[in-house]
């Protein structure tokens, strides 16, 4: 797509040092816009300064935290978009510690939103959500109707910050659209542990020559995003007037088994091992199911469709990981 739309915008992106903002800051300094970047760098989320690599010099970069209102007053003045990504992504964490999800991805959306009321209302705002709102699918592929009953903390944590944006939009008039993202994956994801996608880690697993590890018998089914492809989705609705105060679902076409996510992953790095393991009690009684997202609306509203299918994107994950794995264990 054409960024030349954002040459010398002010753009700030909260969450600018993990996985998508990460890639969302590239494609812009790119394109010429005026980048500031916002990371609390806490160690179990996805912040890593290694993943602006190629932008080091040209990305303001702020380590701060969007749970502290005194920092965002300062940072949202002035900016043309604010891309707000920064959040709590681990389902299981915020099971384990639901206070902390509920202060960053409640308390601290709220604090982003009553920052941009007071300092910049006209500022232009995308919100990233989940499609862990939706709970356990009632139909597939699942559309914005769909009723929603998240199925965890976060889930229940991410539609209230869905909430409060489209509130501020309707008594405000501050400019938010919402997306709802379903697993995105590519590189610049963490691949550490599972807290971002278990992608991720079995990613660490192929290259580090053990068994991925399918919870339960491998015919869960999912759909997954290529990161630059969710970064058009961003661009695009940021670009268009006709969009504020919506939601909409990012999906694929094309959706897969997990044993088929495997088979795929396992093609591409000399036939990689994966193996069944128990669904532990505590993931299986948070899972939702099978998903497959209906990205009709944005399709037909805005234009954007996914262009990349799951080999040639896990092809180039890979290989980023290949050649830069010691940066993210």
């Amino acid at each position: 797509m054409d960024n030349t739309n954002f040459k010398d915008k002010r753009v700030l992106i909260t969450g600018g040092l993990g996985f998508i903002g990460s890639n969302l800051a590239i494609r812009l300094v790119d394109a010429g816009a005026k980048v500031t970047l916002v990371d609390s760098l806490i160690p179990t989320y996805g912040g890593n300064l290694f993943n602006i690599e190629p932008v080091k010099h040209l990305a303001r970069v702020n380590i701060s935290d969007v749970r502290d209102p005194h920092s965002m007053k300062y940072l949202v003045a002035k900016q043309d978009y604010l891309f707000n990504l920064a959040g709590q992504t681990s389902h299981m964490d915020s099971m384990e510690a639901p206070e902390t999800d509920l202060n960053i991805n409640v308390l601290a959306q709220l604090q982003i939103l009553e920052a941009c009321r007071h300092y910049n209302p006209d500022i232009r705002l995308i919100f990233a959500s989940t499609r862990q709102i939706y709970g356990r699918p009632m139909q597939i592929p699942v559309d914005e109707t769909h009723p929603l009953n998240p199925v965890d903390v976060n889930g229940i944590n991410k539609l209230a910050g869905e909430q409060y944006h489209r509130l501020y939009y309707d008594v405000y008039g501050i400019r938010s659209t919402i997306l709802r993202l379903t697993n995105t994956y590519g590189p610049r994801m963490r691949i550490k542990d599972a807290r971002q996608t278990f992608l991720g880690i079995w990613i660490r697993r192929l290259l580090e020559g053990q068994p991925m590890q399918i919870f339960g018998d491998g015919t869960q089914v999912r759909d997954y995003n290529f990161v630059e492809d969710v970064v058009d989705a961003m661009l695009i609705t940021a670009l268009s007037d006709n969009s504020y105060g919506q939601v909409y679902n990012l999906g694929s076409e094309q959706s897969l088994s997990l044993t088929e996510t495997a088979r795929i992953m396992s093609d591409l790095h000399h036939g990689a091992p994966f193996e069944y393991v128990p669904f532990p009690k505590s993931r299986k009684s948070i899972d939702i199911g099978d998903y497959q997202g209906s990205f009709e609306k944005i399709k037909n509203q805005l234009g954007w469709m996914p262009r990349t299918d799951f080999y040639e994107g896990m092809r180039q994950t890979i290989d980023y990981y290949k050649h830069h794995f010691e940066k993210y264990i």
